[in-house]
């Protein structure tokens, strides 16, 4: 009785070790598992954070600058009034820097106000890549800058678009050619003949408006006013001085007028005689017939 006591108290412990033996096994496994994961897991973080600081720094190391106006068109103008000493000396060195640059003089113009007041207007294309430098010669030509002003207009989106629009008439244009090669009724021929010759009408006006855009991008327009402003002192003669001669002058200037009026009242008086004679007569007559009759009235 004893014996089965014993034996079955020591199937017992031997069970409750064993199971105690396989949770740890488990344990052990799913420890090693997580393990096992964790160290999988690591290795691909760093191979992340290894590629996105290679990155980084590949960022850092190789910037590419971005230009601001990089593929724009932009029509350039300057409006620039200066004041100058020699208005000639200012015009040439104008005309010089012009030459200087490439560009051309599109309009010149000068006027003159008295001695003292000289200017004239220039209008000259520079190429857009030499504007700014031509602006800030023609500005070391002024004795000083009275104004300047610049405006930019973008036509980069009107460019692309007239590129599109010119696409698409080609297109056009080269169905219609298609047409009428397949075309055998006269009306048909005359129809698309009527339909070409409007698309390569519109294609043209394209053109035209393409190549008038890049001449205005290509060169820019400036427009200079120039101004010289001189104050002459007046010199004082020996001659405004002479006070006999000024006196002798003044004094044959007042006898001949005096001498003009007489000759005229000669000439008057000459020249109308018999007038003047007719004239005397009718009033000598008159006062006479006047007398005679009051004095016939005061003997009444």
């Amino acid at each position: 009785m004893m014996f089965k006591k014993f034996f079955f108290f020591g199937l017992m412990i031997i069970l409750a070790g064993c199971s105690a033996g396989s949770s740890e096994k488990s344990m052990d496994d799913s420890a090693g598992e997580e393990r096992a994961a964790e160290k999988s897991d690591k290795p691909i973080e760093s191979e992340d954070e290894s590629t996105a600081i290679s990155k980084g720094n590949s960022i850092e190391e190789e910037p590419k600058p971005i230009k601001a106006n990089e593929g724009r068109m932009v029509i350039y103008n300057a409006e620039l009034s200066i004041s100058v000493k020699d208005f000639q000396i200012a015009l040439k060195s104008l005309e010089e820097k012009a030459a200087h640059y490439n560009g051309y003089i599109v309009e010149s113009n000068s006027y003159k106000e008295g001695e003292e007041h000289t200017g004239g207007a220039m209008k000259i294309r520079i190429p857009a890549d030499s504007f700014q430098s031509f602006l800030h010669d023609a500005e070391g030509v002024a004795a000083e800058t009275l104004e300047r002003s610049v405006s930019g207009q973008d036509v980069s989106e009107e460019f692309v678009d007239l590129e599109s629009r010119i696409r698409s008439k080609r297109v056009a244009e080269e169905r219609l050619i298609d047409f009428m090669k397949k075309a055998e009724m006269t009306e048909d021929l005359l129809q698309i003949s009527a339909d070409l010759s409007v698309i390569q009408e519109e294609i043209e006006q394209i053109e035209g408006r393409m190549r008038y855009l890049k001449n205005q991008t290509s060169f820019s327009t400036v427009n200079i006013h120039l101004f010289e402003n001189k104050v002459i002192v007046p010199s004082l003669e020996n001659g405004d001085l002479n006070t006999w001669e000024r006196t002798k002058k003044q004094l044959a200037t007042s006898t001949n007028w005096m001498l003009a009026i007489l000759s005229g009242a000669v000439v008057m008086v000459i020249g109308n005689l018999p007038f003047i004679i007719v004239f005397i007569i009718l009033a000598g007559a008159a006062l006479f017939w006047k007398r005679k009759t009051k004095g016939s009235g005061k003997r009444e």
